[in-house]
């Protein structure tokens, strides 16, 4: 009898955003309007970059693969609370539950250093004008990409290996709107110090060095602002850098929260808020303070529309 109660369940159930009824309809408009606000932005990028060869650069190669990212992100997600959302049956199977927490794992360490690497990218451009083609040429973008693929995809691998060979004795029922690591641990009745000590490790080196690393980009970008004699450029430079640096810390924040928060500070409210910020809100966001208000990329919209 033991034994058995030690095995984990073949589904589980996600009790999603709320029981009220009037609530479930108010936040399935909200996430679906933000789904698809998300998937035409990025889809929108990724056209304009392949059709404008001027955006033909490691800058828009980088934005690519952020827009790829942003929007595999939310589809392996948010579909998951529109349904849930509406449904009167919330469950998942074990493997959709353990697909959707590798997809997400590894989509989102990937966009942690992807933007590290975009800030990098801008500093070298900034910086380093004469020597920006040889720092950051197709075989330098290339592995910088293919690097922070694979570190995503590593680090996934080991988190759900780990989480999914606990036993879930405790409740088949997850206190999150979709499969994430902090809740599952919750639910197990085995010491789970081991997994908290990998995550807290695996996200201080991902997140706190990428973030590390855009403000030490920024920092060097700034003093190079600083040096810009045209108030209008100066001015315009600053608001760029700062639309950024919102969406830069809004991810980077909510991600180190929600990973590294010790599990006596556990709020199912305020968990639910932190992961909405970064599974919902930063997909939606990134395409348009990255790329819309670039004059190249609004050039090629308008030529779009007059087609």
């Amino acid at each position: 009898m033991e034994d058995s109660n030690r095995t984990s369940p073949d589904k589980f159930i996600l009790l999603g955003l709320s029981n009220v009824p009037y609530l479930q309809i108010i936040c399935f408009l909200v996430f679906l309007f933000m789904y698809i606000i998300t998937l035409s932005g990025n889809f929108l990028l990724i056209l304009v970059v392949r059709i404008n060869p001027q955006l033909h650069s490691p800058m828009y190669f980088f934005l690519n693969n952020l827009s790829i990212i942003d929007i595999c992100f939310s589809s392996s997600i948010v579909p998951v609370i529109l349904i849930n959302t509406l449904a009167k049956e919330k469950s998942i199977s074990l493997l959709g539950c353990a697909a959707q927490m590798f997809i997400s794992l590894t989509l989102g360490a990937t966009e942690c250093i992807i933007l590290a690497v975009m800030a990098y990218d801008r500093f070298a451009a900034i910086c380093k004008p004469l020597h920006y083609n040889n720092i950051m040429n197709t075989k330098m973008c290339v592995c910088l990409a293919a690097g922070s693929w694979s570190v995503g995809f590593i680090n996934s691998i080991i988190h759900v290996a780990l989480t999914f060979q606990l036993p879930f004795c405790r409740s088949h029922h997850v206190n999150h709107f979709f499969c994430e690591v902090p809740p599952f641990l919750r639910l197990s009745c085995r010491d789970t110090w081991l997994n908290e000590i990998l995550m807290y490790i695996s996200t201080g080196i991902i997140t706190v060095f990428a973030f590390f690393l855009i403000l030490v980009s920024y920092i060097h970008i700034i003093s190079s602002i600083m040096k810009i004699r045209y108030t209008q450029g100066r001015y315009k430079a600053f608001s760029t850098c700062a639309s950024h640096l919102n969406v830069v810390t809004l991810y980077y924040g909510a991600i180190m929260f929600m990973y590294l928060q010790p599990r006596s500070s556990y709020s199912y409210e305020t968990d639910m808020i932190v992961s909405i910020l970064y599974t919902a809100v930063t997909p939606m966001l990134n395409p348009f303070i990255y790329s819309v208000r670039n004059k190249d990329v609004k050039d090629t919209i308008m030529n779009l529309k007059r087609r």
